[in-house]
């Protein structure tokens, strides 16, 4: 029950700084261009810094070797959510072949009932409420999870023909907190901690606390970019939010219950596929020339349900089930 009560704490935390970010974006408190500035800070530096001194600390053999059945966990249950979100998609938007905008817009739905916000949201809900141990698992659950979001989801949301999937593998497995993650693995693993110098640890340290404060900073203010009554106008948003934050993470659950798995695997996949939208449905799709109004829609929508369905969703199905 306490830890009930702290993730509901750590969510209403998360609320008050995506509402901030939002009234300084809205109100030109800071200028459009803060949000492109913050995303490549957390890309580039934030979320590399966590897991890689995360990594370096507590990926030791004994770790490694016992919780490793956590990324066979997390590739089953990303495999499986891919296959979902191929025939649920159909529901949303149909004759996509008739075209491009229509195959796209499905393409968008595709990744939104596939993928949470199990970065940037997920890792700050798990180190603010388990800490840095309980992160290390999360980590090792989402590692397939990581790299089947920045091949294949990221994609499906460039429109077609201006990159090819394998052109997109390859950046997946370079990106900065792909490499930060299985460089700290192997860096924990040698237990060369000892060798790197204190003052560069230090850094990791002071940065790695700012991943999750800034990232939800960060989904104010894109959401500020928009009108919220026309987002909220697209009835259909409602019904992919619900089965992205309850009717999926539910069936997995159920699964994971069937199979007897433990509470802590059950906390980990939760975390992973119950978080509310991320941003990529915003950010690529405005790269590249896409829609960006039904991912801007799912993300505000998504974003303000998940406070209260996150810790109902832990309640019934960890702390009752």
């Amino acid at each position: 029950m306490e830890i009930f009560k702290l993730a509901l704490q750590q969510l209403m935390m998360m609320a008050s700084l995506i509402l901030i970010g939002f009234f300084l974006r809205k109100k030109e408190l800071v200028p459009s261009i803060t949000g492109t500035a913050l995303s490549k800070l957390e890309t580039f530096v934030l979320l590399p810094a966590l897991t890689f001194v995360n990594q370096l600390r507590n990926c030791t053999v004994e770790n490694f070797t016992k919780h490793s059945s956590l990324i066979l966990y997390g590739a089953v249950f990303v495999f499986l959510a891919v296959g979902l979100a191929y025939p649920v998609s159909k529901l949303f938007v149909r004759n996509s072949k008739a075209s491009p905008e229509l195959e796209y817009q499905r393409n968008v739905y595709k990744y939104a009932l596939t993928f949470g916000n199990y970065g940037f949201m997920g890792n700050f809900i798990v180190l603010g409420i388990w800490g840095d141990a309980f992160l290390f698992q999360y980590l090792m659950l989402t590692f397939i999870v990581g790299i089947v979001c920045h091949s294949w989801g990221l994609y499906i949301l460039i429109p077609k023909g201006q990159c090819s999937f394998w052109a997109n593998m390859r950046k997946s497995l370079t990106a900065p907190p792909i490499i930060a993650l299985v460089l700290g693995m192997i860096c924990g693993l040698l237990n060369v901690e000892q060798y790197v110098p204190q003052f560069a640890i230090s850094a990791f340290d002071n940065l790695s606390p700012c991943m999750g404060p800034i990232a939800m900073l960060l989904a104010g203010m894109i959401i500020g970019e928009y009108d919220i009554r026309k987002l909220l106008s697209d009835k259909r948003i409602y019904i992919v939010t619900a089965l992205r934050l309850i009717v999926i993470p539910a069936f997995f659950m159920l699964l994971l219950n069937l199979i007897g798995a433990s509470k802590d695997i059950m906390t980990l996949i939760l975390i992973a596929f119950a978080t509310p939208l991320g941003m990529n449905t915003i950010v690529f799709p405005a790269a590249y020339g896409g829609d960006t109004s039904t991912g801007a829609s799912m993300t505000v929508v998504s974003h303000t349900l998940s406070v209260i369905t996150i810790p109902l969703m832990y309640y019934l199905f960890i702390v009752i089930l």
